[in-house]
Parts: C-alpha cells; sequence; structure tokens
C-alpha cells in the first residue's frame, strides 16, 4: 500500500470577527480557497454541518455566528491521542473492566463484539456551556446490541451519555410512567409494580432479556460524553479486545464528529455574545479507523459506517474507505433510508438489505437482519484465519 501524505492539520482556535470582510483569520488567508469555507450558523443550527442535526448546544444564546471551519484534503496524519485529547477521568478504570469483560468470555470461547453507539459532543470552551453535537440518538447501535446477544455474542457497548440503550429504548418513560401502578402494600424494602400486558407491549420480555443477559456477565455497558472521551475508551476497548484475535468484532455505529477545537485553543469560560459575531476555526478529527484496523486489534472483525444525505455519493464513498482503511465491511445507509434500506459492502461483494412494506409495518427492525448477515460473515472470517 504506498505512504499516504501527510497533511497538516489546520490550526483550531475560536476568535472574534469584526465589522464586513473580516471573518477570516490570518491562518485562513494563507491556507487558500481550497482548504477553508465559510459555513452561515443560525443560533442553536448550523446550516452547513455534515448531516442533519448538527449543531450548538443548549444555551448557545442566540445572535448570528460565523464559522469558518478548517478542513485538510486527504487523509489526516497521525497524532498523539494523549497531547490532543484531554485523557477522561474514570479511563484507566473503564479500561481493567474492560480487559476482564474480555478476558473471562475469550476464556469461554465466545465471541465479543465491541459497539459503538450515540453521536458524540465536541465541546467550544473549557468550561463548557456551548458544544457542537449531531442528530444520532443511538437506535441503532442499541437494537443492533439486543440481536448480537441474541445471536449469542458478548456485547461491549460504547455508547453516549443518554442516547437509546439496549431493551429500555423501546419504552420511554412517558409510557411505563402512565402504565405502570404500585400494586398495594408490600414489605418494608420491597417496591411492587403492575401494569396490564396490553400497555406495555414486549416489557416483561424485553425486562427478561437485559437481566438474563446482566446476570451472564454477557453484556457491559461504558458510557462516554465528548468526543476526547470516545476516543480514549475506543482505544482502551480495542486494546481490552485485541487479544481476542478473529473472534473479536467491532460494529462502529457511532456517529464520531469530524472536527474538534483543540484544548488549547479553547477559552476557559463561556464565550460572550456580548462580544459581537463569533469565528471559528476546527480542526479535523484524526481518523481512528486506521489505527484500530493496522495497529490496536489488526487480528478482528471491522466493519464501519458510511452515512450520507446524498444516495447519490453513498457507494463510492463506502468503496473508498474500504480500500483506505483495508477493513472487512462498511455499512453504507442514506439518512432517509436508514431504518428499512442498507448496503453492505466488502472488497469483493455488495449485498443489499430491504425491509418490506409489510416488515416495516410490522415493526421488524433492519438491524436484525444487518445481524444475521454480520453473524455469517464473522464465522467465515473466523474459519478463513484458522
Amino acid at each position: 500500500m504506498p505512504a499516504r501524505p501527510q497533511v497538516p492539520l489546520a490550526q483550531g482556535h475560536l476568535c472574534r470577527a469584526v465589522g464586513r470582510n473580516r471573518h477570516a483569520s490570518p491562518d485562513a488567508k494563507k491556507a487558500g480557497a481550497g482548504v477553508r469555507r465559510k459555513v452561515k450558523v443560525r443560533p442553536l443550527a448550523i446550516a452547513a454541518a455534515r448531516g442533519p442535526g448538527a449543531g450548538l448546544g443548549r444555551g448557545a444564546g442566540g445572535g448570528r455566528v460565523c464559522a469558518s471551519v478548517g478542513r485538510a484534503q486527504g487523509l489526516m496524519a497521525e497524532v498523539d491521542l494523549v497531547a490532543e485529547f484531554p485523557k477522561p477521568a474514570g479511563a484507566a478504570r473503564y479500561a481493567e473492566v474492560m480487559a476482564r469483560f474480555a478476558a473471562r468470555l475469550g476464556a469461554q470461547g465466545r465471541r465479543v463484539v465491541l459497539i459503538t453507539s450515540g453521536g458524540t459532543k465536541v465541546p467550544l470552551e473549557a468550561r463548557p456551556v456551548r458544544f457542537l453535537d449531531n442528530f444520532s440518538s443511538g437506535r441503532r447501535g442499541a437494537t443492533s446490541a439486543e440481536a448480537f446477544l441474541a445471536a449469542g455474542y458478548g456485547v461491549l457497548f460504547l455508547y453516549r451519555a443518554r442516547s437509546a440503550f439496549p431493551f429500555a429504548h423501546r419504552f420511554p418513560p412517558q409510557t411505563w410512567l402512565s402504565a405502570l401502578r404500585p400494586s398495594g402494600s408490600t414489605p418494608s424494602g420491597l417496591l411492587s409494580l403492575e401494569a396490564e400486558e396490553n400497555a406495555l407491549p414486549g416489557f416483561a420480555a424485553a425486562l427478561r432479556s437485559y437481566q438474563e443477559a446482566a446476570a451472564a456477565g454477557t453484556f457491559l455497558a461504558v458510557e462516554f460524553s465528548t468526543l476526547a472521551d470516545y476516543l480514549h475508551l475506543l482505544q482502551a476497548a480495542a486494546q481490552a479486545l485485541n487479544p481476542l484475535g478473529s473472534s473479536a468484532m467491532f460494529y462502529l455505529a457511532a456517529a464520531v464528529s469530524d472536527f474538534y477545537v483543540p484544548v488549547s485553543e479553547m477559552p476557559e469560560h463561556k464565550i460572550q455574545s456580548s462580544g459581537g459575531p463569533l469565528q471559528i476555526t476546527m480542526k479535523m478529527v484524526p481518523k481512528m479507523l486506521s489505527p484500530l484496523v493496522k495497529d490496536w486489534a489488526p487480528k478482528a472483525f471491522i466493519i464501519s459506517f458510511k452515512l450520507e444525505t446524498d444516495p447519490s455519493i453513498i457507494l463510492d464513498r463506502a468503496r473508498n474507505a474500504l480500500e483506505v482503511y483495508r477493513h472487512q465491511v462498511v455499512i453504507a445507509n442514506s439518512i432517509e433510508s436508514r431504518r428499512s434500506f442498507v448496503v453492505i459492502l466488502t472488497k469483493d461483494s455488495e449485498t443489499k438489505i430491504l425491509l418490506s412494506e409489510e416488515e416495516v409495518e410490522k415493526g421488524v427492525d433492519i438491524e436484525d437482519k444487518i445481524v444475521d448477515d454480520l453473524h455469517s460473515r464473522h464465522t467465515a472470517f473466523i474459519h478463513d484465519k484458522n
């Protein structure tokens, strides 16, 4: 594979823009038209972000904002993860817990899948009030976790705080708050609840499935919030699963930010709206798929996702990812049809996974079909490696 070009990262910083035609920083002016672009930002929503739902977090305040996003062409240069992204508190403890989980299931001969799920939050201040986020709810990751558990996998679930959680996501609080009732007097220290079965269809089965997985020790959930949390925990999870070799699977369903503001460039306190229009220059997030495939877990079965809003470019982008990173599978999906249609791509095949109208009406999850397909591919991968 030819050596990849080393591309300098765009400088990341926040600064005020004063007066017309003065939004561009000196770095932006030097970089030229091919490197930087202007995007208009409305209150609480970035109009030209990569994918719907990206925006300034709650509490961002009003006023018009202009963001200048630094974009390096081609692949990102390797960076020191610890130097660029602060290590989250508790990372070492989580690493130990994940390593014990993987080692125990590996000793049982069980396959283990790491599922990443939900979006990553990118703070704009060191004591963050404002942040960049994306639309991801974590539904695909949570539903897939249920399917992998049913298929006999151990599941390490790395998920965004307050995103969809396996089994629970099917029953939001507003459903069970009205359906559950205290069942009357009970012995001290005990709480007994009751509900009509048709008020919470599937609730008892979901509860049993979750508790069985927890009791068997085949499910471990690890929570992240920010981009930095995610990157460090992903590395730790990869190192935990690496000893499992081909029995390890990575199902990278999280919607990871493409841009961030380095800690060294952040203001310490909340950015004041009284300062006028704001210019944001961001670095591109290094693509962690590359070290994952090459160094962190080189023998594992790795699946990435490619989501686009333009269906005409999805397959080309997915094929390019396979060529660049040399992993096993890319799942391509469009924002509008992602819950009913995907394409599973490998280096020599393209398989369409589709829900019929009848299946959609019955509430069939496309993730069941995706996991069934991947289970078969993983089996073939293990046999090939052995």
